[in-house]
């Protein structure tokens, strides 16, 4: 039995056309960065009410090898990965002190802290500088958008070799 775009196989279940499967993979194969949403979303433009998870199921495996996985990418890298970042604390008098926290991930410790009361960009980046003197300092450190960090910030690790990644912006961690 045929309705739409749809028909029916032995048992009453619906079946997709073989024009739209077909339909699927062509707009796959034009468009290989494309995945099930973006190609779900075309073919309800078109006018064709398919479900994402059917396109999905049709689009078919990917050629080559799968890439890692989040997790196996950061255990592999684990030791060429900090963080840095502030967090305030406020004191018995009610002032408030700004501590500058640097992570190692490998062993998740503590390398550096430092203490302070109006934080500049420039002794942020004399923070970095004792963190990891000479050539010890990891390939990647991460840090939020704030604006202390300035672009004093950027030419130390440039000068350490070392790749800044600023977190996705408004990122709750």
């Amino acid at each position: 039995m045929r309705h739409g775009t749809f028909t029916t196989d032995h048992a009453g279940q619906p079946v997709v056309a073989v024009a739209i499967r077909e339909l699927i993979r062509r707009m796959h194969a034009a468009n290989p960065l494309w995945s099930a949403p973006r190609l779900h979303g075309e073919l309800l433009k078109l006018g064709l009410n398919v479900s994402q998870s059917t396109v999905a199921k049709y689009l078919g495996r990917r050629d080559g090898p799968s890439s890692q996985t989040w997790r196996t990418f950061l255990a592999n890298h684990v030791a060429q990965l900090a963080s840095v970042d502030f967090f305030t604390v406020l004191t018995a008098r009610f002032r408030v002190l700004f501590i500058f926290v640097v992570l190692s991930h490998d062993r998740c410790r503590i390398v550096h802290l430092n203490v302070t009361a109006h934080p500049t960009p420039a002794w942020t980046a004399q923070q970095l500088r004792e963190a990891w003197p000479w050539d010890t300092a990891p390939r990647f450190v991460i840090r939020d958008r704030d604006g202390i960090y300035g672009p004093e910030l950027h030419n130390v690790t440039q000068a350490m070799d070392v790749e800044g990644v600023r977190t996705a912006p408004r990122s709750p961690w």
